[in-house]
């Protein structure tokens, strides 16, 4: 898979992220809080399970050789649908996805600069520096009141 089309399939990721959490705080006014983050994940779950049937690779039966960190994904994206639910009608999509983008661009610069989890490090430099740095001067622009 080229780089150009990573780019357009996590931009479009990207679109999907922004527009959920309004999705599901809007699910929440009717059936509430985290009975909404538990439909949310219901439903992703049996897409992605039948997605996995029809065109995976893997296999689960491989399941029980995880690490049990290797399955704490799972609780983080229910921590963060949960949390977008709650923020979102209190503080707007865009000051949430703001504080969610700050969060993880530098969650990303520590997990790439100490190659966490085992993946490639990435050595910390000027450059990542100031776009980290602008992106946090943004977000506190954007909760300014």
């Amino acid at each position: 898979m080229n780089n150009i089309l990573l780019f357009f399939l996590m931009f479009c990721g990207g679109l999907a992220v922004a527009m959920q959490p309004s999705i599901n705080s809007r699910l929440a006014q009717k059936i509430g809080f985290l009975e909404s983050s538990c439909i949310s994940f219901a439903v992703g779950t049996l897409a992605l399970y039948l997605v996995a049937l029809v065109a995976g690779r893997g296999s689960f039966r491989s399941l029980p050789e995880a690490a049990w960190w290797e399955l704490s994904g799972g609780l983080l994206g229910a921590y963060f649908v949960s949390m977008t639910i709650l923020a979102v009608p209190r503080i707007g999509t865009t000051a949430a996805l703001a504080a969610t983008i700050a969060a993880q661009l530098l969650t990303g610069l520590v997990l790439d600069t100490f190659g966490l989890f085992g993946f490639r490090q990435i050595p910390f430099d000027f450059k990542r520096a100031v776009g980290v740095g602008l992106l946090i001067v943004g977000t506190s622009l954007i909760f300014r009141r």
